[in-house]
């Protein structure tokens, strides 16, 4: 589906690494998009920062570069001489905003201080790389990075971050759960991390997004202090959230079928495409009119193409935009032209209805709008009915082998436990529900105590 939906082309010569295809392009373009205009709402703002990490700036936190030490890549000659010092392609930027915060933060005048950039980062993937999902060059990474006077700002921030990816993978239509992460596969440095899964198709989970409350163990390594109304200095309280073009995958995974992408209309690259049938010995009439339905849409704002390619037949154009995930297709023939009307076909269900030229605008937009509620809908209904509540290890492992999906075991809460249950379950602990409250079926499988929450667990990618 990337290939032929012009996405990606996953064959440079660099294992775990590709190449965004204009198409591709245009989509994570629409998509950063929201995110952008999300943040920037919200009183963050962009920047950008340098690729290069030196090696013991990464190590000044020593629980964070613990987490990262096997995933960097070092950059160690500048031409033919050894650097004096290594320096790491980004893996992330905790470490890179740690001393200019430094510099730029003074007194609590200052704060709270919301910053954003996207970026590329660099991980050394030993596993099996796959395009968008695991890759060593991640092409799209969103990362904020925020410092704050106290530790309840520091939380309410955490709380917006949720609030505001929520809003985000509402606009796409990705379905989620949001689970505390287990203290053993938090973020490395954080108090504790928050994040956002989604179900695939294949039953296998993905995470689309992390929040981390970072308290003062990243302030305190690199002194990030600022000066409080009485005088006194304090080290300040810090979080960190991102997103990757997993999103991009998240998109595709939620909506596509058998025929190719199905994408929301907010984040179409083209939302409509107009294709002629010519007929012999109508076909200018049906170019005019193609091209005259064309204009009136885009002049209604919309993305639009006339496919007008003579060389290739209007069932190969049906194919190639279906293929593309464009949410509708406008089709004019002879007998259309000759009633005054176009024929729609939307794309996530295939199905075909009339309207008058005249109502064309109207009726697309209108068309759009149940698009994006319909893929919503079915999205979350899909995903819903694969989160399973059981009682033992036993039926959690049966029901992930063969269905997939997320299965929520009761647990006492003891990491031992949890642990020993993510090993018989053979699966990975998700965490514990962030987004509804837990209801623990019975007690803990593993210590037979009384269980206080549940754990999520999932085959993951």
């Amino acid at each position: 589906m990337l290939t032929e939906a012009d996405i990606m082309d996953y064959r440079y010569p660099v294992k775990g690494c590709g190449v965004w295809l204009p198409y591709g392009f245009k989509l994570r373009k629409l998509i950063l998009d929201i995110i952008r205009e999300l943040l920037d709402s919200t009183g963050h703002h962009e920047v950008l920062l340098p690729t290069l990490i030196p090696e013991d700036m990464l190590a000044k936190e020593a629980e964070h570069i613990r987490g990262f030490e096997e995933e960097c890549f070092w950059v160690t000659h500048g031409g033919l001489r050894p650097l004096g010092v290594k320096l790491a392609l980004r893996p992330t930027s905790e470490t890179a905003f740690g001393p200019m915060f430094k510099l730029w933060i003074r007194s609590h005048a200052d704060l709270p201080m919301k910053l954003y950039q996207v970026v590329n980062i660099f991980r050394y993937e030993t596993r099996a790389t796959r395009p968008l999902i695991r890759m060593r060059e991640v092409l799209t990474f969103k990362e904020a990075h925020t410092c704050h006077a106290t530790a309840e700002d520091a939380e309410q921030n955490v709380r917006e971050a949720v609030e505001i990816y929520k809003r985000f993978f509402d606009e796409l239509g990705v379905p989620y759960i949001i689970s505390r992460r287990p203290e053993w596969d938090k973020f490395a440095g954080a108090l504790y991390s928050i994040a956002f899964d989604m179900i695939c198709p294949d039953g296998r989970v993905l995470q689309i997004g992390t929040v981390h409350n970072l308290g003062q163990n990243f302030a305190k390594a690199f002194e990030i202090t600022y000066e409080r109304p009485d005088g006194k200095h304090e080290y300040v309280w810090q979080t960190c959230y991102g997103i990757s073009g997993r999103v991009v995958a998240a998109v595709m995974a939620a909506h596509g079928d058998d025929h190719g992408l199905v994408l929301p209309p907010r984040v179409a690259p083209v939302q409509v495409v107009v294709v002629p049938i010519p007929y012999k010995g109508a076909e200018e009439a049906v170019r005019q009119a193609s091209e005259e339905a064309g204009r009136l849409l885009r002049e209604a704002g919309l993305r639009v193409e006339v496919d007008l390619r003579p060389d290739i037949t209007p069932g190969e154009k049906f194919y190639y935009w279906e293929r593309h995930g464009v949410p509708i297709r406008v089709e004019i023939g002879p007998r259309d032209v000759e009633r005054k009307q176009a024929t729609l076909v939307r794309r996530d269900t295939l199905e075909r209805k009339e309207v008058p030229l005249d109502q064309l605008v109207e009726a697309v937009k209108g068309l759009l709008d149940e698009i994006t509620v319909a893929l919503r809908e079915r999205a979350w209904a899909w995903m819903r009915e694969r989160v399973r509540a059981v009682a033992s290890v036993e039926e959690a492992r049966a029901i992930l082998e063969e269905q997939g999906g997320v299965v929520e075991l009761p647990w006492c809460g003891d990491d031992e436990c949890g642990r020993r249950m993510q090993d018989e379950v053979d699966a990975r602990a998700l965490g514990t529900p962030e987004d509804e409250e837990p209801k623990p079926a019975g007690p803990c499988p593993i210590c037979g105590r009384e269980a206080k929450t549940v754990l999520r667990l999932a085959r993951t990618y």
